[in-house]
This record gives structure tokens, sequence and C-alpha cells, in this order.
């Protein structure tokens, strides 16, 4: 994890959500860098994009050029069968779904999320713009519920 107490003006306890579906790599992490983020971490299972600039390698690259760095966190990645019930009218299956794998094999990974929210300023970053539509409202929403302090906002 970055030493955020070097960077005092840094928001703690905030949990950035955002997704990339409309932006290029440079307006991502403008809105990143405005918004004070030190680290995003990447829920995407696979971080891979026909967006330039948006695949792992490069993301991260353009990331750290602008003093923020990159996590890529594949167990809060939603499985490949469980997207289209996000936006199929299955939603609320889907959430079940996804929530049932935070509280089991990717248990570890979620409590790390949740301390580097209590001690930085964190983005989670996926593709899809909106948060309802996205398995990273349910990973939020598990990060509040073990640190109620946590508070989700979406850039």
């Amino acid at each position: 994890m970055p030493d955020t107490a070097a960077r005092p003006n840094r928001p703690r306890g905030i949990l950035y959500g955002v997704g990339y579906e409309g932006r290029s790599a440079e307006q991502l992490v403008n809105l990143l860098a405005r918004a004070g983020v030190d680290t995003v971490v990447d829920v995407r299972l696979n971080p891979v994009s026909r967006k330039p600039g948006l695949s792992k390698t490069k993301l991260a690259a353009l990331l750290s050029a602008n003093g923020i760095a990159y996590v890529h966190e594949p167990m809060l990645g939603n499985p490949q069968d469980n997207r289209a019930g996000f936006s199929d009218g299955r939603l609320h299956q889907a959430r079940e779904r996804f929530a049932e794998r935070l509280s089991n094999g990717s248990r570890q990974a979620l409590l790390e999320l949740v301390e580097r929210a209590r001690t930085g300023s964190v983005a989670m970053l996926c593709v899809e713009a909106e948060r309802r539509r996205c398995h990273r409202q349910v990973i939020a929403e598990a990060v509040e519920e073990a640190a109620p302090g946590v508070v989700h906002v979406d850039l």
C-alpha cells in the first residue's frame, strides 16, 4: 500500500467507485487525480479493454505517471457467467451470487480493500458506468458493512 501519511490532504474513509465506460484513459486519470485518489483497485476479473490505455499494463503506467498506485484484485472480479444478470433483468440473482462469492472465496481480498479504504484514498475500478448495474456496488455495500466508517462515493 502507498504511504498515505506523506500526503495528509488526501481523503480517508472514502471508497470511490468508478466505471470507465464512456471515458478515455486520460479522462479517467484526470478524474481520479482531482478526487485525490492515491490507489486504484481494479476489480475487473480480467483487466483487459479494447479502449486504448485501459488494459492493466498501460493503465498502471499511466496512473503511476500521475502519482496513483494500481492494484489488480481478480478475487473481487465478477465471474463471466454472472455478468449478464447485472443488465438483463436478473439483477437480484446476480447481486446475491456475487455477494456469496465475497463472503466465501474473496473474503481476504475484501478485507484488504477495507483496510486500504480506511487508511488511504482508494477507487475501485470497473468498466460499467452505472453503479447499480455493476458488481462494484455489491463490493461497496460489503465494505460499508465491514467498516461502518467507510463511505462509498461514485465518481
